[in-house]
Formats: structure tokens, sequence, C-alpha cells
């Protein structure tokens, strides 16, 4: 059947631009993966900005489609000649601003650059709307604060997603997922919203530039929408080889948010998931809008417009995945051989035999800056009382909780402030792969269902393989939640961990000690200066 659907061009592939990794999913009718392929990769760090250059960009993009090709022909002996839909997605942000000759006019500022404090925090102010330092409008506006010769002769501006779609259709489009993170999305429009739009446009009037913001943004689309189709020269750039075909329907370009959204089938209203790996987010789809504006609480889309709160911490597992390899080395200097998913099993489940508050120990694992508690570094760091419990099991609890410490400070103003109503979260990333211990540590800083499914491991790449077969599949006026319900995900709701009153009560308490013990963190970045 494989074979055939191969040979048929009833499939749909998904392609995803992550910051260290492309990677490629081809998918069935059936929505299940039949073969991938895959690029490694590094951003740069030129003149003061993290980018990626267009040559990276296009090789990775080659090499990546190319490595997918080799896996079809291994796995089953077909040429893969024509395919069902394509769908290219990307981190979200970032900024890609062009002329009227399509010449990139600056190299590509990526979601990861912090240069845009002070635009970030005007546009909030004017809009009464927290704008994040990593969304495009910001890096639009932080160029004009700093009067950039280029911005004169913008004619479009983009994000990688809307880049790669625009060079291979033709079409300056965006799904609003991936637009609701260049600028702020009227959720009843499903648009950009236009009040804040003129605003804008009076801000920088003064400038006396050619261009009306609404001119120069990508033209937002749904989920399920058409938004071209491969052209003959687009077909040449995502197949040096020359035999895929031209014509190939393209879905909408979406970012990474949208596809971990549809990848974990949390679309709908009151649903949501969390990615925990080197960094941490959580995404909530909405029923109300929030009464506040708060600047840990980014406002984005589903691939349908719903919207989302997001709350978003740059440090997780990284001074986890630390001490357990301490561990590890401990064992080996005994001359035991360690299986590292037993070790981090034995371990994590350790924590759930200690005390519900971490017995009085505390620990920060900040790699790096922390937004949400006023960081812009940090200090891995451990701290205990005389009179604390110091065994194993609050050791390996308090380096859980800490992990979503900062999370939970921006989970508890949306859930405890806001009030926002939640039915189900979706848990995915590294801190999962632990069977129950994740989720029993989220379920505990939410006060919610946590959920796993397997197919939340294929990742953003299949999440945009599904839109593409969405977009070439859907009945009429099916709703991409039902699609995803009924006919992806056959109403498998994964493994769910309820949460336990007492490690409840025990995050909260722990989150007190956190939040008060933060000067001691404050401490650590001022005085270890090595």
């Amino acid at each position: 059947m494989s074979n055939a659907a191969i040979a048929a061009g009833k499939t749909s592939l998904g392609i995803e631009f992550g910051s260290t990794r492309i990677k490629a999913v081809l998918i069935g009718e059936d929505h299940v993966p039949l073969a991938s392929g895959s690029h490694e990769w590094e951003n740069q760090y030129e003149n003061g900005v993290w980018t990626y250059s267009l040559d990276m960009i296009w090789n990775g993009l080659q090499d990546c489609y190319s490595d997918l090709v080799k896996d079809v022909k291994a796995k089953y002996d077909e040429e893969l000649t024509s395919i069902g839909s394509i769908g290219f997605s990307a981190m979200m942000h970032g900024y890609m601003a062009f002329n009227k000759e399509d010449e990139l006019l600056v190299p590509f500022r990526t979601w990861r650059n912090t240069i845009t404090e002070k635009a970030a925090s005007k546009l909030t102010a004017e809009f009464n709307f927290n704008i994040p330092e990593r969304w495009s409008i910001s890096h639009l506006y932080q160029a004009i604060l700093n009067e950039e010769e280029h911005v004169k002769d913008v004619t479009f501006f983009t994000t990688l997603a809307g880049y790669i779609h625009w060079k291979l259709t033709g079409e300056k489009v965006l799904g609003i997922g991936d637009a609701s993170g260049m600028f702020p999305i009227d959720s009843t429009t499903r648009d950009y919203d236009a009040t804040m739009m003129a605003k804008f446009d009076d801000l920088v009037a003064p400038c006396g530039f050619d261009w009306k913001l609404s001119e120069i943004l990508p033209k937002v689309l749904l989920a399920g929408d058409n938004a071209g189709t491969l052209t003959e020269e687009g077909a040449k750039l995502l197949d040096v080889s020359g035999k895929l075909k031209a014509g190939i329907p393209v879905c909408p370009p979406e970012g990474d948010a949208g596809t971990g959204m549809t990848a974990t089938n949390s679309v709908a209203v009151r649903t949501g998931n969390v990615s925990a790996g080197t960094s941490v987010f959580a995404m909530i789809v909405l029923e109300n809008a929030l009464k506040g504006v708060h600047q840990a609480i980014d406002l984005v889309t589903t691939p349908v417009g719903d919207t989302v709160a997001m709350v978003h911490c740059n440090n997780c597992t990284s001074d986890l995945n630390a001490w357990v390899g301490i561990f590890r080395e401990f064992a080996e200097s005994f001359g035991i051989e360690v299986d590292m998913n037993k070790l981090f099993s034995v371990l994590y489940n350790k924590a759930l035999t200690g005390d519900a508050d971490c017995g009085g120990l505390l620990a920060y694992n900040y790699f790096s800056g922390e937004s949400i508690t006023g960081f812009e570094e940090g200090r891995p760091l451990f701290a205990r009382s005389s009179e604390s419990n110091f065994n194993l099991a609050n050791f390996m609890r308090v380096h859980l909780f800490t992990a979503l410490g900062a999370l939970k400070n921006g989970l508890d103003i949306l859930l405890k402030e806001e009030g926002v109503k939640v039915d189900k979260i979706y848990g995915h990333g590294g801190l999962f792969k632990t069977p129950v211990v994740g989720q029993r540590i989220m379920a505990a800083a939410m006060d919610t269902p946590v959920s796993v499914m397997e197919t939340a491991g294929e990742g953003g790449a299949w999440g945009i393989a599904v839109l593409a077969a969405y977009m070439n599949n859907k009945a009429e006026g099916e709703s991409l939640s039902d699609y995803l319900s009924n006919k992806v995900f056959g109403g498998e709701e994964g493994i769910t961990e309820n949460p336990v009153a007492e490690d409840v009560k025990g995050f909260d308490d722990f989150l007190k000690v956190y939040n008060a013990g933060l000067p001691i963190e404050r401490a650590a970045v001022e005085c270890l200066k090595m």
C-alpha cells in the first residue's frame, strides 16, 4: 500500500526548519509517516546578529529533501516524482526584509536576537498589547528607531517559513499562526488587527516612508486554505535532481507553535500543550480574551486563528540532565556500565517519593537568562539550609520542580489571576520520555490532567505534513479540530496523569521558596563571572 501511495502521489510532505535541524516527513493517506530526511545546521553570530545565510537555508532544504528521497528509495524502491500536497514550517518570528527587486536587504534576523528591547517596550505601550522582542514587528520598528538605511526600501517582510513558501510558490502569504508572531491578530476577523496597524502607521508617519504596514506584510491564510502550487522554478529549488514535478498544492506556511499544536491535537478551545526540553513553553487555546496585558504571556493563534496564550521560558532540562550525568559518572567510576534510559527512570521515579515541597531544598536551572523572573543572565545553582531534608528523592524532586519554576510563574498568571480554564494539556519533549514522572510534575504545576501521545514524538515536520493533508483531504465544512480528532488521532487520548492534591500544594509551597530565593540567583550572576 505504501508503494502504491508513493507511486500515485497520494502522500503529504512536511518540512520544518528548527533551530538546529531541518526535518522532512512524508506521510500516507492514514497520516502515518512513510519516510523522513534531515539536515543539521547551526545559526551564526555575525556583526551582533544571530542569523542563517541564504546559502545555508537553501543548501539545508535541498540536502534535507535529498535525504528524504534516499529514504523513500531505500524503503520502497520508488522514485519520488509527485506528492499530493506539501507544507513548510519554521521557527517563528524574526525578520526577513526585501526590496522591489526581491533582494534581501539585511541578513536574516532570527527569533533569538534580543536587540529590539526599546521597540518592543514602546509598541507594547502603544498597542496596550504585549509585543515580545522576538516578534517581526519589533525588528522592523527597532530598525526604524535605529534609523537603518534599508527600511525605506522595504516592499515585503516575512518569516523564514513565509520566505521559503514565497520562493517555491510565488505567493507572499503566511498561515495565521505564523502571522500572529509577526503582528497581533484579531481573532474575530482572522486577520491582522486593523486598529493596531493604523496606530503603527501613525507612529512611523513622520519618517515619510512610501509604504503602509498592510502593504508589506504577507497575506494571512487559515489552515485548509489553498496557498498556491509548487512552480517549475520552485520544484527545481527543492529537488536539485529535477525529478519532482511542479503543480503540487502547498498549504499555508506555519510556525513551529502551530505545528506543535497540530502534532499534539491541541487546537481546540480549552486544550493546550507543553513542550519541555532544553527550553519550555506552554500554549493554551483561550475561550475569552485576557483581562490584562502581561509581559510573561504572548498571545498568538492556532492555525485556524483562535487565540492562544503562550508562556515561554529559556531554561528547562539542561541542568537536570547535567546532574543525571554526574550520577552516571559516579556509577562508571565503580566500573558499572550505565543504561541512560534506566538511570533517568530510576532517578525520576525516586523524585516521586520525596517530600511534596522538596523538603526545603532550592535550585535554579538558569543556564541563560529568564525574562519571566527578570534575569538577563543565569547561573545554575543549588542551595539548602542546614535543617532541610537532604536526600536523593528531594534532590531529584527539586531539580524537576525548578525545571518548571519560571513556567509555573507564567502559568499562575493565566490560571489563577486570569481564571483561564483548561481541560487537558498534552506534553511532549524530553521531560516526558520517562513514563509518568514528567506528567505528574507538570500536572502538579498546573493542577490539570497531562496526557502524552506517541505521535507527539514525530514533531513539527509531521504536524505541517498533517496540515498539508488537511488542505487536500478535508470534507466540506470539516474543522481542523474535528479532522485531527477523527481522522488523524482516531480518538486516541494518550496516557493521562491526573494532578495529585498533595503534589499541587507541594509545588505551590515550593514556588514561594523559589520566588523568595531569587536574590540568591541574582548574587550568583553578579559574583560568578567565570
